[in-house]
């Protein structure tokens, strides 16, 4: 009920820009998740193995922040919906090309380009979206912004799971294309930030000025980055290399595989709206450490089941409270960002921890490989030993919960 009378209570133009914002990071990693479903099927290919392909994760995560910085710089200076509908356009296009890629190297290339692309879709869709919504419920509105990421990986883990055999991997990637259609949808009905228009009349950013404003608020990045390269290894620790893990180790086919993807993405989704939603009541400090403490007891379950059952409970349980953790993300970010570099120093921070934590997918597959596929042992050290940093270096920082964005 509170989300519904939070959602009813939005102008016309708030929602279009909230509903923009969502689709357009759930369809990014949409588009990224593919790439991970696919990893076992692409390496039987190119006559390679899991962590040779597994760098395409690597070269996505590094180049993000350098789309980050780019497109954060632009939509300072022409707005955040012009560039938002650029950023999407991109990263379809790479994902297509993706397609049709003749060999590994030129799939790796394209997947770089894709990380560029997908780099800056974050930041300037949390800022527009932030910028244009109201204080009250910020919370809440953060947990279903940042699930997005989420729906897109269900959205991939339900093609994965009954459309793999007839599509293959190529098939897979044209069908990640689609969301280039959601321009239409950007140009016809989202209006401009509100906070962006405010501050035009202010002055005109360069990208020197930009780059002079992140220097000049540099302990807050840099606490910024840390504390997002543990949430990046909370993530992409727990997800990239798991439906690899229950294909390689446990046997699974495409179809069990995806279908418990699918239950733990409900649980994913489920976990981002109820912690972003707590909150509001409780602090996004203590929301975050809370739901990184309750991860620790799931990782048996999680981790060391035998039968589809349980892994889809366990797993269901571990995302509920990881993306529940980062269903606070993006509120906690541009809360705590000054209102000048918004749309470049929450990404930038965001992105850099995803380099910091870049080569997690091919760290973890090249240690399970080397212990004859033993997946099971390297998820479960990397969330026990996160979590708690996670919860170390959260409890640290600042919290500036519902801040005035116009105002800073």
């Amino acid at each position: 009920m509170g989300l519904l009378s939070n959602f009813t209570q939005l102008t016309r133009s708030q929602r279009h820009t909230f509903i923009a914002a969502v689709a357009g990071w759930s369809l990014d990693a949409f588009d990224f998740f593919i790439f991970v479903f696919a990893l076992k099927s692409i390496a039987g290919d190119f006559h390679t193995d899991v962590k040779a392909v597994a760098e395409g994760i690597f070269l996505t995560l590094a180049m993000r922040p350098v789309g980050a910085l780019f497109f954060g710089w632009l939509a300072e200076r022409y707005g955040r919906r012009p560039i938002l509908m650029i950023n999407v356009v991109s990263y379809s296009i790479f994902e297509l090309g993706s397609a049709f890629a003749p060999n590994l190297a030129t799939l790796l290339l394209l997947r770089a380009l894709f990380g560029f692309a997908m780099g800056g879709e974050w930041g300037i869709g949390a800022a527009l979206a932030l910028e244009s919504l109201p204080a009250k419920g910020r919370g809440l509105f953060s947990g279903i912004l940042q699930e997005g990421y989420v729906i897109g990986y269900l959205m991939a883990s339900i093609l994965f799971a009954f459309f793999f055999d007839a599509l293959g991997w190529r098939g897979m990637f044209i069908v990640g294309a689609a969301p280039a259609l959601l321009v239409l949808y950007i140009r016809s009905t989202v209006d401009e930030s509100p906070a962006w228009l405010e501050g035009q009349h202010k002055q005109r950013v360069t990208a020197a000025e930009s780059w002079s404003a992140v220097k000049a608020y540099f302990p807050t990045f840099l606490f910024l980055a840390l504390l997002m390269a543990c949430f990046n290894a909370f993530s992409h620790g727990s997800q990239d290399l798991y439906p690899t893990f229950l294909q390689k180790q446990h046997g699974f086919d495409a179809r069990t595989t995806g279908t418990i993807a699918i239950v733990y993405n409900i649980g994913a989704l489920c976990g981002g709206i109820f912690f972003g939603g707590l909150s509001e009541k409780i602090g996004r400090k203590k929301a975050i450490m809370l739901a990184a403490v309750l991860a620790l007891p799931m990782i048996p379950l999680w981790a060391f089941s035998a039968a589809p059952i349980l892994f889809a409970i366990g797993a269901f349980l571990m995302q509920f409270m990881i993306q529940g953790a980062w269903g606070i993300v993006p509120a906690h970010l541009n809360e705590l960002s000054p209102p000048g570099v918004r749309a470049i120093l929450p990404g930038f921070a965001y992105q850099l921890g995803n380099l910091a934590m870049s080569k997690m997918g091919p760290f973890q597959a090249g240690i399970a490989e080397a212990h004859n596929d033993d997946y099971a042992s390297i998820l479960a050290w990397t969330i026990g030993v996160v979590a708690v940093a996670l919860v170390v270096v959260t409890a640290l920082g600042k919290e500036k919960k519902a801040v005035d964005f116009a105002g800073g």
